[in-house]
Order: structure tokens, then C-alpha cells, then sequence
């Protein structure tokens, strides 16, 4: 409970940014805290020594389920042994992409049916396929007991919300746009507890000032595009590369060193635009 506790109490939403293996060793510095991905563990030793050294330190970690990276929730089995083996601060149960009814068949599931760490907090991912499966599933969520749900970033739906020729700009501007109306219609309080997953575009996280309840967020974009050799420059950008992070195996040199340093810099400038409670 100590860890969740000083995780919270910290006055501005934590932000990690995923590596590529090669670059583990630099999380400390650059990350608020450890984004775990359960798949990795298995397939890489250095990934799996990571974490167990991050543990050990007293770092706080999020662990996911690689959803995203394996288009379905890595194997349950695996899941609980990693849980129990890391215990991380946080868990991010089974959900099931854009299908609301099977991600609250899963979440109530995991809340009532495996017994986690004592310390580890069991979080909730919103899926649906439009606004109004995102509202119910947010609510139904909050009802089940959840204590911190997420928003993914990739959703078709967000379109929808904000029209626009840039399917990426309007898949940002749809989750700022959910997440608002949530927030004005009362559904998400400030005393909610929210992750905000990966994002499409960087500059997102300027337009988040109005909402105290968003408590951490994860992405990879600053590594990848500065891996790629992509700098963002004062407004963000416009397009995304599509790699996952898992699948990078380069060479860091000074100059790919240069860019993402780049990136994170102007990716804090977007957090402290947007975050109040700096």
C-alpha cells in the first residue's frame, strides 16, 4: 500500500516511455516508472532481469497484458505468474479490443476470480465500438469496484467524435473529446483515478490541463520516432510511424541518442502544457 500511496501523492500524472531492450539500462532516467509488458518477460532474459531488478529497488511498475502488441491478452497463466512473481503496483486485467460486453465479462472475472498481491491495484480498460458503449463501459467498470480504469489511444470509434481528413489527428482529438464529455457529464470525477494508453500523436498531452484525474500515461512514441530518426518539432506531428517497440533491435548510436533526447524534451514541454498539476 506505501507504493501505491506515494505514487499517487506525487503532484503530476507519471509518464513512462517503453524501450527497446538495448536501451533498458537508461529507464531510471528518463521514466517515472517501469511499463511492463508480461510477454517480454518470457521471450528475453535481459527484459526479464530488468524487471526483477526494478522490483527489487522499489520502483513502482505497471505491468499490462500485451493486448496491444499480441492483438489478444497474453496467456492467463503466464499473466498470474508474472503478477505473483513481480507484483507489480498495478495490473492491467484481460480486455478484449472494441468489444465492451467481453472486456466487462473479463474484468468481472479478474476482480472476483484470481486473488492478486495484497499491494497490486487491478486496472480496467474502457472498449467499445462508439461513445455511448464507451460511457456505459466506464460506468459499469466504476460500479464493479474498479479504483483506476484506462483509455486506449487507437480506437476506429474516436473518428467519429472528431471527424477529420488525418485519421490520426481525429483519433486524438476523439479520446480528448470522450474523455471531456465523460468528465462534463459527471461519469468521470476528479477524484477518478485515469491511464491514458500510447497515444497517436504526441501534442495530445498538451490538451489535458482541465483534467486532474488522469494519473499516469504510457507511450513509446518519443523512442520509436527518434529510433526511426524522426524529430518532433514544436507542434508535435502529423503522421506516426506503426513499429512496436518489441520489434526494434538497432543500434543506438549518438545520432539516434540526439533524436530521441530530442523527442523527450518536446514531449515534456507537451505534458507541462497540459498538466496542472506540475
Amino acid at each position: 500500500m506505501g507504493k501505491t500511496q506515494q505514487f499517487i501523492q506525487n503532484n503530476m500524472f507519471k509518464i513512462s516511455h517503453e524501450l527497446p531492450i538495448n536501451m533498458l539500462d537508461k529507464s531510471y532516467d528518463i521514466n517515472n516508472y517501469e511499463y511492463c509488458l508480461p510477454h517480454l518477460l518470457d521471450q528475453n532474459e535481459k527484459y526479464k532481469n530488468h524487471f526483477y531488478k526494478a522490483k527489487k529497488d522499489g520502483r513502482y511498475i505497471i505491468m499490462d497484458n500485451s493486448l496491444h502488441e499480441l492483438g489478444e491478452a497474453y496467456d492467463t497463466d503466464r499473466l498470474l505468474h508474472w503478477v505473483e512473481e513481480l507484483e507489480p503496483n498495478e495490473f492491467i486485467v484481460p480486455d478484449v479490443w472494441q468489444d465492451k460486453t467481453a472486456t466487462l465479462v473479463n474484468a468481472k472475472h479478474w476482480l472476483r476470480g484470481y486473488e492478486l498481491p495484497e499491494n497490486t491495484t487491478k486496472m480496467a480498460v474502457v472498449q467499445a465500438q462508439n461513445y455511448e458503449e464507451a460511457f456505459e463501459c466506464y460506468n459499469i467498470l466504476k460500479i464493479q469496484g474498479y479504483k483506476k480504469i484506462a483509455f486506449s489511444y487507437g480506437a476506429d470509434w474516436y473518428a467519429e467524435e472528431f471527424p477529420h481528413p488525418n485519421p490520426l489527428v481525429g483519433k486524438m482529438m476523439g479520446r480528448i473529446m470522450t474523455i471531456s464529455k465523460m468528465y462534463k457529464s459527471k461519469l468521470i470525477e476528479k477524484s477518478d483515478r485515469v491511464h491514458l494508453l500510447g497515444c497517436a500523436l504526441p501534442q495530445e498531452f498538451g490538451y489535458y490541463a482541465d483534467f486532474p484525474f488522469i494519473e499516469s500515461i504510457d507511450t513509446s512514441n518519443p523512442i520509436i520516432h527518434g529510433l526511426q530518426g524522426v524529430k518532433y518539432n514544436s507542434l508535435g506531428l502529423l503522421n506516426k510511424e506503426s513499429i512496436k517497440i518489441d520489434q526494434i533491435d538497432k543500434e543506438i548510436d549518438t545520432d539516434v541518442l540526439y533524436d530521441i533526447n530530442h523527442n523527450l524534451i518536446q514531449f515534456k514541454k507537451f505534458t507541462q502544457d497540459g498538466n496542472t498539476k506540475n
